[in-house]
Parts: C-alpha cells; structure tokens; sequence
C-alpha cells in the first residue's frame, strides 16, 4: 500500500487523527477531494508545498502521513493543469518517473478515514517553494502589484521595491 502525505494546519491535527481527513471542495471541479503527495526518498518533494501553504497564513504546518490501498481512485496532476484520473498505485509510480515532481499534487476523491492515517508529525518549515515551482530557478520575481499581492501576508517588501522600480522607470 503507498503512503501519502497530507499537509495540514496543526491546530486541525486532534480533529483529524480522530475523524480522518475531511474532503474539501477543489476549486475548477465539481467533486470534492483531500490533496496529498505520496511519500518518496526524496524529502524535499514529499514536502514541497510547505512554504506556499504557510503564504496563506498558517503558522504551523503539520503533516498527516497515510496509506491507501493500491486501486483507490486519485487524479494527479500539476497544480495548475489539467489532471489525469488513475489509481493511487500509479499516482506514486508518476511522480517518480517525473523529471522533477514539483508542482505535482494527488487529489483524493472523498474524504481520508482515520483508520488509514499512520502517523502525524511537524515537518522543517522551511522547505520547498513559493509562488511557482521554479521560482527559484528562473531568476523571475515575483509580481509585486497590488492585484497580485492582494490578500498575501508578509508582502510589504515585496510590493515597496515593486513601487520603487516603477517610479524609477521613465515614462
């Protein structure tokens, strides 16, 4: 059976080793479903969404590690493209054909009972990307305008050299 990692806001731990993991509505689908990542060799893409997760304000990530029999059905897929429906046997297999594996999210369809959850623990909080997977390897900033920055916290550096270069550059 493949394990699978589901980040989680660490107040929600107690809630969820005593009622599973509930299934959320995914935003662009009509079902609803619990994102994970499977558990590889590789820590850092076992972990990677962690620092984007915390942009959205959450102090402590928890990790929440399950199995799930090998023909549960999953869509997996990179978080901003289309997702291949398949088996959570073949979703590990993926992502560890894949060049790189960041970006790559499993969606379970439905909520993850409790009796499947194996483990939970606190990760380092530090790892893994923000804004875009290849954030770092691109040289690109990211975006410091309003629009893109509404609702992000800790962003006031980000937007005052954003004002600064564009008072800077001539009309």
């Amino acid at each position: 059976m493949p394990q699978f990692v589901h980040l989680a806001d660490d107040r929600d731990i107690a809630r969820i080793r005593k009622n599973g993991i509930k299934a959320r509505k995914i935003y662009g689908r009509q079902a609803r479903g619990v994102f994970a990542t499977p558990v590889l060799q590789n820590y850092y893409r076992s972990h990677q969404w962690i620092r984007e997760l915390r942009r959205s304000g959450i102090k402590l990530i928890s990790a929440v590690q399950f199995h799930a029999p090998d023909d549960v059905a999953v869509a997996v897929g990179r978080y901003n493209e289309t997702h291949i429906e398949t088996t959570a046997g073949d979703s590990v297999r993926i992502f560890m054909q894949h060049s790189t594996g960041m970006g790559l999210e499993v969606i379970f369809i439905g909520s993850i009972p409790a009796d499947w959850i194996t483990r939970t623990y606190t990760p380092d909080q530090i790892i893994g990307w923000r804004y875009y997977p290849e954030s770092h390897s691109d040289g690109r900033k990211p975006c410091g305008c309003d629009y893109c920055q509404r609702g992000q916290i800790k962003n006031r550096k980000l937007r005052e050299a954003y004002d600064k270069q564009n008072r800077d550059e001539p009309s």
